[in-house]
């Protein structure tokens, strides 16, 4: 008696995930808040993450900063959302950088990617091998995007791309969007441990919000200055060190206001690609389109998150006729 041939699950049915980092920060976030004081925030740690997301792709330093700060930042906005779904950051400009994507769901899993041209970034760096986050993305625009399902509309603002950082952009759309008012900073960096990336956001609550506020107008606006000039005293190099504490760092910025933190979030990694997803976008082509995609006898397809390869025998993937139905063997 022969031993049956071992089950190999179809495509469409196989759910499982390259070999890629299985990372988890248990304290990536940190909310916090300052006691009878008009501001909230959280600082945002990446940690071993920052280095496991920004390493599967070869970039120019540059590039690889950029990215960096993008993903700490949608860490950082996703997480004062209440939403059940993605929140994500995309950048589109005719710099070297044309496009530039983070994204971070509501359970903390992140993922991000910078795609640069590099003809455009060689020419860019011929100006200096430091280039700002306007000159690698260029004239462009920036959307935030709130995407909860099928089922449900997106919530989306889209701003002209201004300002010569990463944090000026976002700012800029915050203040042209009647949002909270917000303070940022952003720090990505290649440290002795590997890149790291993190964000400190504070928030202006606004008057009737959470706190419970009795001081007067005035009173709040010194208050929020006050915690905007403590703020500007963080380094990039507090921001990045793994041995300075999150509750250590607030401290050292916010004592003579009294800081509290709150329950730290995980965040992890977050690439979500898997042979059965990508079949079923296979399966919108039609067989001609598949036809073109074939290299010899298999379709190949590149995450772009992750930068794995996922190989399909053609044979395998029937397509969509004209009619929509399934093209047969």
């Amino acid at each position: 008696m022969t031993d049956s041939p071992a089950f190999v699950a179809p495509a469409f049915l196989d759910s499982g995930r390259p070999a890629v980092p299985d990372i988890v920060v248990p304290r990536g976030i940190t909310p916090f808040y300052l006691p009878g004081r008009p501001v909230r925030g959280r600082l945002v740690r990446l940690g071993a993450l920052a280095d496991a997301l920004l390493t599967r792709h070869e970039n120019h330093p540059a590039v690889t900063r950029l990215a960096g700060k993008t993903l700490a930042l949608t860490a950082a906005l996703a997480t004062a959302l209440k939403f059940k779904g993605t929140f994500s950051i995309q950048a589109k400009g005719d710099g070297p950088v044309d496009l530039l994507l983070a994204d971070c769901t509501d359970q903390g899993a992140l993922r991000g990617y910078a795609r640069a041209d590099a003809d455009r970034l060689q020419a860019t760096l011929a100006f200096g091998e430091d280039p700002t986050d306007a000159a690698l993305l260029g004239k462009g625009y920036l959307a935030f995007t709130v995407d909860q399902g099928p089922e449900t509309e997106r919530h989306q603002g889209i701003v002209s791309i201004d300002g010569e950082t990463m944090t000026d952009m976002a700012l800029h759309y915050f203040a042209i969007s009647d949002q909270l008012q917000c303070d940022l900073h952003i720090a990505c960096a290649q440290t002795p441990a590997g890149w790291r990336a993190s964000a400190l956001v504070l928030e202006r609550i606004a008057p009737g919000g959470e706190g419970n506020l009795t001081a007067t107008e005035s009173e709040q606006d010194e208050a929020w200055s006050t915690a905007k000039t403590l703020a500007s005293t963080i380094t990039a190099a507090e921001l990045l060190d793994d041995t300075l504490s999150p509750e250590r760092l607030l401290y050292r910025l916010f004592h003579t206001e009294g800081v509290a933190a709150d329950l730290a979030r995980a965040l992890g990694y977050g690439c979500r690609c898997s042979r059965a997803k990508l079949t079923g976008i296979l399966e919108g082509f039609t067989p001609e389109e598949l036809d073109e995609m074939s290299t010899g006898h298999d379709i190949v397809m590149t995450c772009e998150f992750c930068n794995v390869d996922f190989r399909f025998p053609r044979v395998d993937i029937r397509g969509q006729t004209a009619d929509g139905s399934r093209e047969t063997p």
